[in-house]
């Protein structure tokens, strides 16, 4: 297949007017395949989201094939090809049984690749612990997190911790070359997380949310994220954080640095109503979903809305929203040799969008999707 008269996006997030050959499933040189006119419209990678955890009535902690696969077709049919979905805080029993069914997913031809699992919890502070359930809270276990990634095959990508807790920098030492080690829901000050930054963690789960916020005597995680964090999570649904804190974000943590999450709850792509999340009662209104306290659990919106709307409601470049939702989540969780650019020998996973950023054409490894 050659796909002509398209704006191609580049990794460095700007685009260049040309066109794009698929050989066998992957981006190639060239293509004696069928022509694809692209209309003019942008071309970029399918989108990488490391950070949700479900959507049109399924949540990936259900621990089925079933989920996962309503969960992958849903996300590819949206334009986000690549999941690395999230846990819960749940026992190890429960989260053996997640794991389990991930390592046995395999996609079928119109679903999205399963290319890892993000542990959000169980070893977050009890004092930011969201819309995590408190029962199944621990301290770091460096020999539970090995049994769970061997069950999973190896799928566990990001490591979610808040580092305040005992043991928590010994387990970094230990873990950081086997996993992505991110802070999150976590009381940590700005010395903790900055001696968590150099003993090995890399990342942080959505910024903002589940911690103390910036302040000019007490930076805390925020301020320990701009200084030392390889790259730091946003949810631009409209609602976890407000536009100029988006728009600073970007600034001072360069385009580089920057990741798109969706952070989607079960009743994304479904009707205002009650769902759950992590075994918890969840009310969902427009973009909004909250437990019956009033904390916000997760998000209603996929990744390619948030995409969309940090472009057209938050004012972050086009270019750069796109590169925060393709290239840099995919370098973060080691899957940037097979997705996130248009390169050659790479999944050919490509989301054609419109000057007004409509989807207009979905190309799953290769193969046309709507």
């Amino acid at each position: 297949m050659r796909i002509t008269n398209v704006k191609v996006f580049r990794p460095n997030g700007f685009f260049k007017p040309g066109e794009i050959a698929i050989e066998n499933g992957v981006f190639a040189a060239h293509s004696e395949g069928a022509f694809l006119d692209g209309e003019g419209c942008y071309a970029i990678p399918g989108l990488v989201d490391v950070h949700f955890h479900g959507c049109v009535g399924h949540d990936f902690c259900d621990g089925t094939n079933e989920a996962i696969s309503a969960i992958a077709r849903y996300e590819a049919k949206s334009g986000v090809t690549a999941i690395c979905p999230a846990t819960m805080t749940y026992s190890e029993e429960i989260l053996g049984g997640i794991c389990d069914a991930a390592a046995a997913f395999r996609p079928e031809e119109d679903m999205a690749e399963l290319v890892g699992i993000n542990m959000e919890g169980p070893f977050i502070a009890p004092s930011k612990k969201g819309a995590q359930n408190p029962a199944y809270l621990q301290l770091p276990n460096v020999e539970m997190f090995r049994r769970l990634n061997q069950r999973s095959g190896g799928l566990v990508k990001l490591l979610d911790l808040a580092p305040e807790l005992e043991g928590a920098m010994e387990a970094i030492a230990e873990l950081k070359d086997e996993v992505r080690i991110s802070l999150a829901h976590t009381d940590a000050g700005y010395e903790t997380a900055m001696k968590a930054f150099q003993t090995g963690a890399k990342h942080v789960t959505h910024l903002y949310n589940a911690m103390n916020g910036l302040s000019h005597r007490k930076p805390g995680l925020v301020g320990a994220a701009f200084d030392g964090a390889e790259s730091a999570e946003l949810i631009c649904d409209g609602v976890h954080i407000h536009p100029a804190v988006v728009r600073t974000t970007f600034r001072v943590m360069g385009a580089d640095r920057m990741i798109l999450i969706s952070d989607s709850m079960m009743a994304t792509g479904l009707d205002d109503g009650d769902y759950s999340l992590g075994g918890q009662a969840v009310k969902v209104v427009g973009n909004l979903a909250t437990l019956a306290d009033g904390t916000i659990a997760g998000s209603a919106t996929n990744l390619m809305n948030c995409m969309r709307t940090a472009v057209l409601k938050m004012g972050i470049p086009f270019g750069i929203a796109v590169k925060a939702a393709t290239v840099n989540p995919a370098k973060a969780i080691g899957v940037y040799d097979k997705h996130g650019s248009i390169d050659v020998g790479k999944s050919a996973d490509l989301v054609l969008m419109d000057k007004d950023l409509n989807v207009k054409q979905v190309i799953l490894r290769g193969k046309p999707l709507l």
